[in-house]
């Protein structure tokens, strides 16, 4: 068993490995607490409207939202608050998977070969404290989400969001 700094050391680490200057993105982590790391490599983000994640949640409540995340995607996720975004973490392989493969969904996108992200520094994750911050952390090196239950996260939330709006409607 692993502590949770121990398995913070460890993501930080490994997400580092995405950088591309190494000393340059610890300075930024160390100083802002959010650094740029290319994805397509080690990992592929799946940004998400917070409409979609929090129609999916049926909540907008941080901590209820953070919970179903945990759940539903069981891999790490951190938020733009000042973006309405979430980020998902997803195998680099991603971006080749239908239906991320040349195509765009609504409300969401595969940031995969030659895209950059600003990814919070292990450890950050209260959203009272910070604007781009972990909602679900990552439990140790290489832990992604499945790309497949993001995608029926999505599914799941814009289903909800057009009921609501039907609803609206009537």
């Amino acid at each position: 068993m692993h502590s949770a700094r121990d398995r913070e050391l460890a993501s930080a680490h490994w997400l580092l490995s995405a950088a591309p200057a190494i000393k340059e993105a610890r300075r930024e982590w160390a100083e802002n607490g959010i650094t740029v790391l290319r994805c397509g490599g080690l990992f592929t983000a799946i940004r998400i409207s917070s409409g979609i994640v929090h129609a999916a949640a049926g909540t907008e409540d941080p901590v209820a939202v953070s919970r179903y995340l945990a759940r539903v995607l069981r891999g790490p996720v951190f938020a733009d608050q000042a973006s309405r975004r979430f980020y998902a973490l997803v195998p680099a392989s991603t971006q080749r998977l239908s239906p991320w493969h040349g195509t765009t969904v609504p409300e969401a996108e595969c940031l995969g070969a030659n895209c950059f992200v600003g990814v919070p520094r292990p450890g950050r994750d209260d959203p009272r404290e910070y604007r781009c911050h972990w909602v679900v952390p990552m439990d140790g090196p290489a832990d992604l989400c499945s790309p497949h239950a993001v995608t029926q996260l999505i599914d799941y939330g814009r289903f909800r969001l057009a009921a609501a709006e039907s609803s609206a409607d009537e």
